[in-house]
């Protein structure tokens, strides 16, 4: 059996094969796939075997998708571009056909269906083309990554100037860690039973800005509170901040969404994979220590 993993030198992708590893999958039935296989050397150096592949270029994608039993595509990177994204995926789907993968899990976006973000459409988009090629699949649905919410920088800035400053609104969030989403992904790669199947990887709890902001007060041992603000003015901080005007306003309109109770739904899904996920408090504590 071999398992090959797409985007491997980014976090999610690399966090995957930790997991693999932690459950005793050989280090040589494991294939990392990369732009840059030099970034992965680390990896080589593990035992896992390297291969080039770039969204761009199909028939790379092909070559390293060679023998695969298993393959757990990771979405492109260039989330900025929805229409570059949808032609990559297209690559990925018609490699893995042609290179006659026998299963593939790919992380898509969580209750897509009913979400108004076009990172969503994009997902829905990509899973009906991995459809059209009559490859078992399983997806892999996930919610925001609490990671980026509560990233060292934002969590960081909240302490220094003692608010947490969003446009979420009183709005709920079901985010997780990309390593408890990284674990249900190893978990699918390595048990039977999940072909063709749907798993909306959201937590089965959820949480408020402004209980962020009280999560990184009682940690820190600062006074943070959380302070709503427009849209408008959240694009125009992340300008000031220096974000790119495109990356500005997706990462606006994802806050947005949460202030629109588009990210409150619950899922037991993840809970059930993985038997457990890790507290928002635990994120802002290691995020307080990087």
């Amino acid at each position: 059996m071999s398992i090959v993993i797409t985007g491997a030198t980014g976090q999610l992708g690399g966090l995957v094969i930790k997991h693999l590893l932690a459950r005793q999958v050989p280090a040589s039935q494991i294939i990392a796939v990369a732009r840059n296989v030099e970034k992965a050397s680390a990896l080589a150096e593990l035992g896992v075997e390297v291969r080039y592949g770039d969204y761009n270029d199909r028939q790379s994608l092909e070559k390293a998708f060679a023998g695969a039993s298993k393959l757990l595509f990771v979405p492109s990177p260039d989330a900025h571009d929805e229409t570059l994204r949808i032609l990559q995926h297209a690559n990925v789907a018609k490699a893995a056909k042609d290179a006659r993968v026998g299963h593939i899990a790919y992380y898509g976006y969580a209750f897509a269906e009913t979400s108004k973000l076009s990172l969503a459409a994009t997902h829905l988009l990509t899973e009906g083309i991995i459809r059209t090629t009559g490859i078992p699949f399983t997806f892999l649905r996930n919610p925001l990554y609490t990671d980026v919410f509560v990233s060292p920088q934002s969590v960081g800035a909240a302490v220094q100037f003692g608010a947490l400053v969003a446009n979420a609104g009183a709005g709920r969030v079901h985010t997780a860690s990309r390593d408890d989403l990284a674990l249900a992904g190893a978990v699918v790669l390595t048990e039977e039973g999940h072909e063709n199947q749907i798993y909306n990887l959201a937590t089965d709890t959820t949480w408020s800005f402004e209980e962020l902001a009280a999560a990184i007060a009682k940690v820190s041992g600062k006074a943070v509170v959380y302070n709503p603000i427009s849209f408008d003015e959240q694009k125009a901080l992340f300008l000031q901040a220096g974000l790119p005007e495109g990356v500005a306003i997706m990462v606006a309109a994802i806050n947005q969404s949460v202030a629109d109770g588009e990210t409150s739904q619950t899922s037991d899904d993840l809970r059930e994979l993985v038997g457990t996920f890790t507290p928002l408090e635990d994120i802002v504590r290691q995020s307080l220590q990087a």
